[in-house]
């Protein structure tokens, strides 16, 4: 039953995308007019753009299976059928709103490339989740750093209570300009994904050096308090 309610959604997804392409900037809100949900944190540091995926509301907030094609800040990579399931959705991590990966013939994927600094370490962050339970689990979620697999998560299930699952990796920057790309498939219901960050790890040298600069600047207070 859950099967045929999503093949409906996505060859809905499919048809509705073909048919209003050529009126989706009179549908939409513009890019330009779209604000981040306040109440979703953004850590400065964070080198990925809409990583909340708060940038493109709902279509019809009364309807979350009217599908929104736009994914601000990402570029959309597989089959077209595959990726017509890839949406904004109102099931969050945090904030309003998360992204759908529905695609269940083959993987789909979301990716964007951002600036890095060569031989320097960086933290991927991302929160994943699903709709596919009991019998019916048969998903992949993959996760490329320039078209480098540095994670795959095979057959998730829901938990009661606790539909996300926090993941957290390293990684080095071999290039100036780095990409990021997360996707996958599921059979029977959805992927959900919030949260993407990557933020920049201190070296320890850099960590050593603040530390130190504390140490002596306690000194000196403590010697002023002394000597006034």
């Amino acid at each position: 039953m859950k099967f045929i309610k999503k093949l409906s959604i996505i060859v809905f997804s499919f048809a509705t995308t073909l048919a209003s392409t050529a009126v989706i900037t009179g549908t939409y809100i513009p890019v330009a007019q779209a604000q981040y949900n306040p109440n979703y944190v953004v850590d400065p540091q964070d080198l990925v753009y809409n990583g909340g995926f708060e940038l493109d509301p709902l279509v019809d907030p009364n309807n979350p299976n009217t599908t929104n094609p736009n994914v601000t800040g990402w570029n959309k990579s597989g089959d077209p059928f595959d990726t017509s399931g890839i949406k904004i959705s109102n099931f969050p991590q945090s904030g309003n709103q998360g992204l759908a990966i529905g695609s269940f013939v083959n993987p789909a994927y979301i990716s964007q490339n951002f600036a890095t600094t060569i031989g320097s370490n960086y933290s991927l962050s991302f929160f994943l989740g699903t709709d596919e339970d009991g019998s019916e689990v048969d998903n992949i979620f993959q996760v490329f750093v320039d078209e480098s697999k540095v994670f795959e998560k095979i057959n998730s299930a829901n938990t009661v209570g606790n539909p996300f699952t926090q993941y957290n990796l390293n990684f080095v920057a071999t290039k100036s300009s780095t990409e990021l790309k997360l996707g996958g498939r599921a059979s029977y219901g959805f992927l959900y994904l919030d949260s993407v960050s990557v933020i920049p790890v201190p070296e320890p040298s850099t960590i050593g050096g603040i530390a130190i600069a504390a140490g002596l600047l306690g000194i000196w207070i403590n010697k002023k308090k002394v000597i006034s």
